[in-house]
């Protein structure tokens, strides 16, 4: 396990751009071998799409050769809401890159049959080779994607009851009325990230820092569903120094004292520039 510990969250949205920057770069995707990554939605993407949507505009990547998998979607809202996961990943990334919209994969949360419609998005990521690079954010009470408190660590792409915690947090993009917040979503499961070949976690802020403590402090407990990624061979974790406020002195200076070989995965960044 890794953790990526940068000054603030510019800097931390930035390293991880770069870091997926590079995996795709590296991979060299082409018509035949597409990289496969899986992408979240919430504020904390947001940098880090935003840099990629500069590297893509500055002629150094593209997402031709792209497949992508999105997290989760609200079940009942319209897709074409402005809150709904399909409307945020296209407004915030998808329309301004190269990708073939049918490389898109988001979940849709008014299909007529809802576990039918989750099945069928494991057999697409299966078909697809599994997941390269699952990008993820957390909950303030640790969950990922929509792995609410109490959720498997073994558990696959399904239909869950969201939180009340989670209807709180979500409901400042509905103008905080609670009662226009969806409570239901289609989420992948624990195990379904876990099967990707890489996982890298974004978390910031102060008010996430106790989740990320019981993340890498603790021990795996699916009260805490971002902790069964202990047990990941491959997790990155990259957070601004708000996020570090929970965990002890100690683990800090470890991970920090280990910076010089962590941006050696970013440093230098490379582009398609080059490798055409």
């Amino acid at each position: 396990m890794r953790l990526v510990i940068l000054d603030d969250y510019d800097l931390a949205s930035e390293w991880a751009a770069k870091y997926i920057c590079n995996r795709i770069i590296q991979f060299k995707p082409s018509q035949g071998r597409y990289f496969t990554l899986g992408l979240p939605t919430g504020s904390t993407p947001l940098g880090c799409y935003k840099k990629l949507i500069e590297y893509h505009k500055n002629g150094d990547l593209s997402f031709k050769y792209v497949k992508t998998f999105n997290m989760d979607e609200y079940v009942g809202l319209p897709r074409n809401h402005p809150e709904s996961y399909h409307s945020y990943m296209w407004n915030n990334f998808f329309k301004h890159i190269d990708i073939d919209p049918n490389n898109a994969h988001i979940l849709d949360g008014n299909a007529l049959d809802l576990q039918a419609e989750c099945d069928a998005f494991e057999k697409k990521i299966e078909e697809a080779g599994g997941i390269d690079l699952f990008v993820g954010g957390i909950g303030p009470d640790g969950h990922i994607a929509f792995n609410e408190p109490g959720s498997s660590l073994a558990s696959r792409t399904r239909l869950k009851t969201l939180a009340m915690d989670t209807i709180l947090a979500n409901a400042k993009y509905f103008d905080g009325d609670l009662s226009k917040v969806p409570t239901m979503a289609l989420t992948v499961g624990v195990g379904t990230v876990m099967d990707a070949r890489e996982v890298m976690i974004l978390i910031t802020g102060a008010h996430k820092a106790f989740a990320l403590y019981k993340a890498i402090e603790e021990g795996v407990n699916h009260m805490w569903t971002v902790s069964a990624f202990q047990q990941h061979p491959r997790t990155i974790f990259v957070c601004d120094e708000d996020a570090t406020l929970e965990l002890r002195v100690k683990t800090v200076k470890y991970f920090k004292g280990l910076m010089h070989v962590h941006n050696k995965l970013v440093d230098p960044l490379y582009s398609m520039k080059e490798e055409n």
